[in-house]
């Protein structure tokens, strides 16, 4: 069995961080600490590069799930003749010995703990432009969170989609341009099945926000929304996406941001989103 002692200091300090150690060893480690500036040193980027790389990943888990994939995989047929079974295999036997296993553990963790010490080195470097990303998108992903949440409470109430009814044109022509400053035209969706019924007005992210609701005959909610933001004029055009039961198409135009929200399974809701851009 190798010496824990004789291993890099590193795989020891990643062992200590990972709770690999026996009290003996965490305890002469952790003394080493107290008085090896060096030492604390490298344990600080190991611990910093453990913690960016679980962020990260979460970060990743948290991201939506674009609509096109879950379309292509609902669409999926299965086979409709069976699939001749693969003649199995002699399977493979590898029992390795115990030093063997040890060996490969210790590669495994000192491959680890460089993949962390050179992201914990880089973090540094990387945070300026991950900062000015996050400035960019935390506008953009505030009001979606909002509007969502809204979508969901109007769908729950169904006999309170509107502030403003359909019949009244010029007051919500004049009310939602006033409130929101963007000026605006209302689609004829009538064609695409969907029927105005009236406006309102909320809040997302502390701006006033223009909602034109339509429903279909089936009893779908589809929302209209619009807002002045500060997005650049080269902004991303007609981003898809999908949360639960709710699809999402934004796209900005002329300093204003555009949100179609309506029902998951409405496949058409992109080109739907573009026949709005050009009429709204």
């Amino acid at each position: 069995m190798l010496d824990f002692k004789k291993l890099p200091l590193d795989a020891q300090l990643t062992a200590l961080l990972d709770g690999e150690t026996t009290p003996e060893q965490k305890h002469e480690l952790e003394q080493r600490l107290a008085t090896d500036d060096g030492a604390r040193r490298i344990y600080d980027k190991l611990r910093n590069g453990a913690d960016f790389g679980k962020r990260r990943l979460d970060d990743i888990l948290k991201e939506p799930v674009p609509l096109a994939l879950v379309r292509s995989i609902k669409s999926v047929q299965p086979p409709k003749a069976p699939v001749a079974p693969r003649q199995s295999r002699q399977p493979f036997k590898f029992a390795p010995s115990g030093p063997q296993a040890l060996v490969a553990a210790i590669v495994l963790l000192i491959a680890g703990c460089g993949i962390g010490y050179i992201v914990g080195t880089g973090h540094t470097a990387a945070q300026t432009a991950q900062a000015v990303d996050a400035a960019q998108a935390s506008e953009t992903t505030e009001w979606l969170g909002d509007m969502l949440a809204n979508q969901r409470l109007l769908a729950r109430q169904p006999r309170h989609i509107f502030e403003v009814p359909a019949t009244q044109p010029e007051e919500i022509s004049t009310w939602l341009t006033t409130t929101v400053g963007v000026a605006f035209r209302v689609p004829d969706l009538v064609s695409e099945g969907w029927t105005f019924q009236g406006a309102r007005v909320t809040l997302a992210n502390g701006r006033p926000v223009g909602q034109l609701v339509y429903t279909s005959a089936d009893g779908d909610l589809a929302t209209i929304a619009f807002r002045k933001d500060n997005q650049p004029d080269d902004a991303e055009d007609f981003k898809e996406t999908i949360r639960d039961e709710i699809g999402l198409v934004t796209w900005h135009n002329a300093g204003t941001s555009y949100m179609l929200i309506g029902p998951s399974s409405e496949a058409s809701l992109s080109q739907l989103a573009m026949q709005i851009a050009t009429a709204i």
